[in-house]
């Protein structure tokens, strides 16, 4: 059966785009050897495996992205943006499938994984079938596969803005490089990095931080 799987990396950093992925398939036995949960293998195994899916005959990489701007956009939320880019995800590996009945599996990015798969299910077009399940990266090929590529985009994403800016560490608020860059940037510009994601309670903190400092100066 025609199926696909789906996942996102970088929901929760503070720093940059988060990404979905949604690998599809005509025959499973196409998928290359050592295929699973992206947070297992090494970057350079991740890369070099989600070459040979892009690669690979009869295999569909789908791929959204969705910013900072559009995630501190006050009038949506964490919930309904991962729904819109999983749907976007589909659709895009999808693209040139013309034939009808297809269905996968996306890993459950709600505490109802029900309600997240009912939810990606209204989003897309062409309509496909869709269930969701927590930890399904770390039981499905499929969506193991979709973690790998969208890994490996999130990766390249931050390796891209630490050739500019400097180390920024993997962005997540528990990262102490990630927490330092912050704090040292926001003290030498008075503001946040073009690539952090303002709404978060982190990026609110190193600025007020600075503010305090700024007013015990006087």
């Amino acid at each position: 059966m025609k199926r696909f799987g789906v996942d996102e990396a970088g929901r929760g950093p503070v720093f940059g785009s988060m990404f979905a992925a949604a690998v599809f398939v005509e025959d499973r036995s196409r998928l290359p050897d050592g295929v699973g949960d992206s947070k297992r293998l090494s970057p350079a195994r991740r890369e070099d495996l989600a070459a040979r899916l892009r690669e690979t005959a009869g295999v569909s990489v789908g791929l959204a992205e969705v910013t900072p701007a559009t995630i501190d956009d006050p009038e949506t939320d964490m919930n309904t943006l991962t729904v819109e880019a999983h749907a976007s995800a589909i659709g895009d590996a999808l693209e040139s499938v013309a034939e009808a009945g297809v269905s996968g599996l996306c890993d459950a990015c709600d505490t109802d994984a029900g309600r997240f798969a009912r939810r990606v299910e209204a989003a897309c077009e062409p309509p496909v079938s869709v269930t969701a399940r927590h930890g399904a990266d770390d039981e499905s090929p499929l969506v193991g596969a979709a973690s790998i590529v969208a890994k490996v985009e999130r990766d390249a994403h931050v390796a891209a803005i630490a050739e500019r800016y400097g180390e920024v560490g993997s962005g997540y608020p528990s990262d102490p490089t990630t927490r330092a860059f912050l704090e040292s940037y926001v003290a030498d510009h008075r503001e946040l990095p073009p690539f952090a994601r303002a709404s978060w309670s982190t990026c609110a903190d190193a600025l007020a931080r600075v503010e305090q400092t700024g007013l015990g100066e006087f």
